[in-house]
């Protein structure tokens, strides 16, 4: 209860606050904030003002109404200790939150140990948009939870991949779990609420502010393997978050854009620093899964000049690019004797690059063209 009146109190990512509530508890903490001050207190480290501020808002909050509202949505609330509680929260120190506001059928610890976060741009171009959906999708067919803030742009591209693809997602919110925002995501939000989970340090019915989305970005860092930006300037919520990753000893991981665009440029910045470049949701998986989980190894088409010998290939590069030459010729140019440039003349014809003329060989049409080209054109 202490913990659930402690939400009004202390805003997200308030150290000082978090290290008295690390040394006195939640119960006590409470219990100094709001009985009359006395001179001997041992809430010290902020100015009277300050601390005068948060006894304001200790009398004010009542955990109880806040509960019995969760509980109307179906909503639960847990703890540092609960058996729901995620232990890579403690990661964050007296940072941590308080506790954590749910909505949502799932299990938060369970969902959170194989959980990958991709954020990006809110005003995203097409490219980014896609990308996010893309990897949400990815994720998901591969049994990875997909966790992001459910903003405009990115986020909410990355939560509709994954919920086309049947996959498992969460939202943590910059306000109160009941509370929709950006208001063009109610539906989205909705059915994350039914099918995923939503989550937010904040008690119902508060509202989100610049400072609150930027102090979230540390709750989805800490929560997942790794953070992937696909859309960032050089100024963005996105790019705090991949440093809160960074700080936490998280994999931190960059969809590549064009050169040109500045909504790529703040992901490059990461890319030319300790992030690694990504393009699909294998190269993730490969990233922040265990051993063995190998994207597979890309490569271009192979044609069937690769699959030829090196002796056969130095015969074949022999023949001139048209007319006809006689064996004798083709063997000094490929620097071997005649009979083994005859042999491997004769294998080349059963594999369709040469063709016999008169007492001389010569490239079939086929051969002639350049790889990858078709007949009639480039």
């Amino acid at each position: 209860m202490a913990r659930a009146a402690l939400t009004r109190v202390i805003e997200p990512g308030d150290e000082r606050a978090g290290r008295w509530l690390r040394i006195h508890g939640a119960a006590e903490l409470m219990r100094l904030l709001t009985t009359p001050e006395d001179p001997d207190a041992p809430l010290t480290g902020v100015s009277a003002a300050r601390l005068a501020g948060y006894r304001r808002r200790a009398a004010a909050a009542d955990p109880e109404r806040d509960l019995a509202a969760l509980d109307d949505l179906g909503g639960r609330f847990v703890c540092p200790g609960d058996p729901e509680w995620p232990g890579q929260l403690d990661d964050l120190g007296d940072a941590r939150p308080v506790g954590l506001w749910l909505r949502g059928p799932a299990d938060l610890r369970i969902w959170a140990l194989r959980s990958v976060a991709v954020v990006g741009a809110r005003a995203c171009t097409p490219y980014g948009a896609h990308m996010g959906a893309t990897l949400g999708a990815g994720l998901a067919e591969k049994g990875w939870v997909v966790v992001s803030g459910a903003a405009a742009g990115v986020d909410g591209a990355a939560h509709r991949g994954t919920l086309a693809a049947s996959g498992a997602t969460i939202a943590v919110l910059a306000s109160g779990v009941d509370v929709v925002y950006p208001r063009g995501h109610a539906e989205l939000i909705g059915r994350i609420a039914q099918q995923g989970l939503i989550v937010s340090e904040l008690a119902p019915g508060d509202h989100p502010t610049p400072s609150r989305f930027v102090l979230r970005n540390r709750v989805i860092a800490a929560l997942t393997r790794g953070t992937v930006v696909v859309e960032a300037e050089y100024r963005s919520g996105s790019l705090a978050t991949a440093r809160n990753a960074q700080r936490l000893g998280r994999h931190t991981i960059g969809v590549p854009g064009p050169a040109t665009s500045g909504l790529s440029a703040g992901v490059h910045e990461l890319l030319r620093g300790e992030a690694t470049l990504v393009t699909d949701a294998a190269e993730i998986v490969e990233l922040v899964g265990e051993m063995g989980e190998l994207a597979p190894v890309r490569r271009g088409p192979v044609l069937p000049r690769d699959l030829l010998g090196p002796a056969t290939t130095h015969v074949l590069d022999a023949l001139p690019g048209h007319g006809t030459a006689p064996t004798s010729d083709i063997a000094r140019h490929a620097g071997t004797s005649t009979e083994r440039a005859l042999g491997r003349l004769y294998e080349l014809h059963s594999l369709g690059f040469v063709e016999r003329d008169g007492d001389g060989w010569r490239l079939t049409p086929a051969a002639r063209r350049p790889p990858g080209t078709r007949r009639g054109g480039a």
